[in-house]
């Protein structure tokens, strides 16, 4: 695990990364102490299967440029709904009504909001 800020620091640059892209509504959840999964969900949505290819692009680039590797990619076939893995910090990529019907941020309930 690496040290938690710069953890943080990767984070914050990866939903900026997101921002750039205009992707809708984004979320940075803290899961440290919730889960073992990992200690970051970073959330947002997507107007269409383009600009989800483009946030991933976008959010795995600036993990990446960070030190922090991939360690598994799904769903962009579908572009309804995408994971990025990179094991302390997971991307969770989604169409509006894919958003809804997940309700990351109703599940982890109990994070903390990072702003």
């Amino acid at each position: 695990m690496q040290a938690d800020t710069d953890l943080l620091a990767a984070v914050k640059a990866a939903s900026a990364a997101l921002d750039e892209k205009f992707g809708r509504d984004i979320v940075v959840l803290d899961i440290q102490g919730i889960s073992v999964i990992a200690d970051y969900f970073l959330i947002a949505g997507a107007n269409s299967p383009n600009q989800m290819r483009a946030l991933a692009d976008a959010a795995e680039e600036a993990l990446v440029k960070r030190g922090i590797p991939m360690r598994h990619k799904e769903g962009m076939e579908s572009c309804n709904w995408a994971l990025l893995d990179f094991g302390d910090v997971i991307v969770h990529l989604f169409d509006k009504d894919s958003r809804n019907f997940y309700g990351l941020e109703r599940v982890w309930g109990d994070a903390k909001i990072i702003k």
